[in-house]
């Protein structure tokens, strides 16, 4: 069984930051690409960036410059770095994987998702 852990949410004023992490736990082969989105109550989820096994990274444009993904393939375990953060960013933050079983089969998981609440 698998598991992704979400930590780092919060409330911060604008400008401000906040880092989130994400930590996958459990048997597993390895670890592909490693996603952060975000979610408002009655819009889609956005896809906020990803990050391959290879390191290659994507972000919406929305964050870029601001945003900054990175992952720690020792410890399992994507970060997403918030700076300069907007009232616009408020969302429910969730981290998602694509995960090789030893079976060799592709799975995605999910995190619990975490607030972010970006307010004076």
């Amino acid at each position: 069984q698998v598991q992704l852990v979400e930590s780092g949410g919060g409330l911060v004023q604008p400008g401000g930051s906040l880092r989130l992490s994400c930590a996958a736990s459990g048997m597993f082969r390895s670890i592909n690409a490693m996603r952060w989105y975000r979610q408002v109550p009655g819009k889609e989820r956005e896809l906020v960036a990803t990050i391959t096994s290879g390191g290659t990274i994507t972000y919406t444009d929305s964050v870029k410059g601001r945003f900054t993904i990175s992952r720690d393939n020792a410890k399992n375990t994507v970060y997403l770095q918030m700076n300069s953060l907007k009232p616009e960013d408020t969302a429910v933050y969730s981290c998602n994987t694509e995960i090789t079983s030893f079976s060799g089969w592709g799975f995605d998981y999910w995190g619990q998702g975490t607030q972010v609440t970006v307010s004076s």
